[in-house]
């Protein structure tokens, strides 16, 4: 039996399925003649003859039909659970009662001797036996020691099997086990469970693999396995354990300084192929407890299906991960404007074939009017995303002069190109940076805002109270996860090369988000934008970034995570704050509204808008600051946009002749 189970396991989907109908038809068959054997009936006419084989026939197809009727092929064998067997006792209940039915009715002008509700009631319990006993053999095969014994005995060796401990719940241990035991090919075999719930009982066995640790001694069972009491390769956490486990970091550092692989356990794929386990790669988003929120998958890909999508600094790190999104919700052509030639290349390498013909680049600068004017009205996009911008920011405080150009006058090239071009919509990546800025970037990003603010309040008069042309908005939210320069990558470097960590302040926090995240919410929001009218229209939307987290937090663990102990291995330095930094980040100012919508994890703001002729005057003088390389002059005029913002004060009224009124 065991080498039937092998031969059929190892065909081909299809053939397999044909293989179980017709054995499903055998079975049948051999039904009705045990159930005329043993219920000794002697029938009135012979069963191989003309008639008799006739009812063969006839009962072959009837089964046949509804047992594909009640599903019994539509599972693999190895994952039948109790609803598949549900469906044989369904589709063998039926096939009696009708076979019954339509005695009776052959009877009723063909009088047959031999056949009765006895011979009926033991064909049903020996056709459900008879059908149910191969699945159930063949899923004890898979899922017990029995195919493991086959398994070497054919020279499948367990030698190239790794062996895995599991953290997580009780509830999830059974069926991981199964899938990690019946995948094609076996790459994992849980030798031990540590249990997260703290009565769990000890010693106690799921499917034969022992509960071997509970909470709260998950750390110090670990590090007994990790000094070679057991040969562990992999430790795999379950779905969400990371916000269930206080230890879970340092879990995490015991496993990866003893050499052994940390994955976690998200879900299932390829269920119609056999069944795998998602085990996915533990991160530092991961490990620092940043709950993300799952896309509406259907109304970014319903927005971005079919358009033609231009992504200024494309070659970046958000704009990269924008373009690649963009092409996998559908998007008619992509088109990637970036001064980076390398950047371009790395980028079109990263592309699948299925998506290069999809795929346009440009290597332009986007201060250019001339070449971004020609760019965009041979492309003619829907939808610009404009993801260009210098961002580092003690490089910014010397170097002012570039991030005004392209910070500043380069979202103002951009935006007036989509307005003389008739780009349906422009959206200005910006950042935190930009609130109460205090460095040259954040004063530059907060001026990017402000055209666009006023760009938005500029197009929105039209027929009907509709807007007349381009729609300008801006997407405001922090840090970035392994983003190019960010925190994340340069710790990595650094803990690479043996530390020390370089940390500006103890105290210091900022707003995290992964970059998958950021862009998809980057997205929801432009669908969103598209829609509003009117008051309920916002220049600007914020991220929900959750809490701010400190810098100090994110290198111990990131120095965690690679195996080694802070402060002892790696090195923590402190080198006071930089030019232009902030201690903490926020994400709204003083005078902004935050509105909240029907979108999770998204927010509209309201706030004052600077006047498109102020903003004109100002960038005018900025101009004549850049040409005397007057760094002090550039940003009193910014300074003066800022303040603009904010809504003039009534001062005190007093009595008598020194009371002032509110300025006109």
């Amino acid at each position: 039996m065991t080498s039937y189970v092998e031969a059929v396991s190892g065909l081909r989907p299809k053939m397999r399925r044909a293989i179980i109908m017709l054995q499903d038809i055998i079975m049948v068959l051999i039904a009705v003649a045990l159930s005329l054997v043993l219920s000794q009936s002697k029938l009135s006419f012979d069963a191989f003859s003309y008639g008799g084989l006739a009812c063969w026939a006839v009962i072959v197809l009837i089964a046949h039909l509804l047992f594909r009727y009640c599903g019994l092929y539509n599972t693999v064998w190895r994952f039948a659970s109790t609803p598949d067997f549900f469906n044989i006792l369904k589709g063998c209940g039926i096939l009696t009662v009708v076979l019954y039915l339509s005695s009776l009715a052959f009877r009723s002008f063909q009088p047959v001797t031999g056949l009765n509700e006895r011979q009926f009631i033991v064909f049903f319990l020996v056709s459900f036996t008879i059908i149910s006993a191969p699945r159930l053999y063949y899923r004890f095969l898979r899922d017990g020691a029995s195919w493991r014994i086959l398994g070497r005995r054919n020279g499948g060796g367990d030698a190239r099997i790794k062996q895995a401990l599991f953290i997580g719940r009780l509830s999830e241990v059974d069926v991981i086990i199964r899938f990690t035991r019946t995948a094609q090919p076996t790459e994992y075999a849980i030798a031990g469970i540590m249990a997260i719930e703290g009565g769990a009982p000890l010693g106690t066995q799921i499917q034969g693999v022992p509960v071997v640790a509970a909470r709260p001694r998950l750390v110090e069972v670990l590090e007994e396995y990790a000094r070679g009491t057991e040969n562990i390769d992999l430790l795999i956490f379950g779905n969400g354990a990371e916000r269930e486990i206080e230890e879970y970091s340092e879990l995490v550092r015991v496993a990866r300084h003893s050499g052994i692989a940390v994955v976690q356990f998200s879900g299932f794929s390829e269920l119609g192929q056999g069944g795998k386990l998602v085990l996915d790669a533990v991160e530092m988003e991961t490990i620092l407890r940043r709950s993300t929120v799952p896309p509406d998958i259907e109304r970014i890909g319903a927005f971005v299906s079919g358009k033609r999508v231009l992504v200024t600094g494309g070659a970046g790190s958000i704009g990269r991960i924008l373009v690649k999104r963009s092409l996998e919700l559908g998007a008619e052509a992509v088109l990637v404007a970036d001064i980076s030639e390398f950047g371009i290349f790395q980028l079109d390498q990263s592309i699948g074939e299925k998506d290069h013909d999809r795929l346009k680049s440009r290597i332009v600068d986007v201060t250019d009017r001339r070449q971004m004017t020609r760019v965009v009205s041979e492309f003619m996009p829907s939808i610009i995303f404009h993801a260009a911008a210098l961002k580092h920011v003690p490089l910014l405080e010397e170097n002012w002069e570039s991030a005004i150009q392209t910070n500043i006058f380069g979202t103002l090239a951009c935006a007036e190109v989509a307005a003389k071009c008739g780009v349906p919509q422009f959206l200005l990546i910006s950042s935190d940076k930009a609130v109460d800025p205090t460095s040259v970037l954040g004063i530059t990003k907060r001026a990017a805002e402000q055209i666009v603010s006023s760009l938005h309040e500029t197009q929105a008069v039209g027929q009907g109270g509709r807007r007349a042309g381009t729609k300008f908005i801006a997407v405001r939210f922090g840090n970035v996860f392994g983003s190019n320069g960010s925190v994340a990558t340069i710790f990595q470097a650094q803990i690479e090369a043996g530390g020390p960590v370089t940390i500006t302040d103890r105290r210091m926090t900022r707003y995290f988000m992964t970059v998958a995240e950021a862009v998809d919410l980057v997205i929801m929001s432009a669908a969103d934008a598209e829609q509003r009218e009117g008051k309920d229209d916002y220049a600007i939307y914020m991220l929900d970034m959750g809490k701010p987290v400190p810098i100090l937090e994110v290198a111990e663990t990131m120095i965690r995570m690679a195996g080694k102990n802070p402060y002892t291995d790696i090195a923590i330095r402190f080198t006071g704050i930089r030019p232009g930094e902030k201690l903490h980040e926020t994400l709204q100012g003083e005078n902004e509204e935050v509105v909240a919508l029907d979108i999770a994890k998204i927010f509209g703001l309201r706030a004052e808008v600077v006047s498109w002729p102020r903003i004109q005057v100002a960038l005018t003088a900025l101009q004549a600051a850049i040409r005397d390389q007057d760094k002090a002059a550039a940003l009193a005029v910014l300074a003066g946009l800022h303040e603009a913002e904010k809504p003039p004060v009534e001062a005190p009224r007093e009595t008598g002749p020194k009371s002032v009124g509110r300025a006109g």
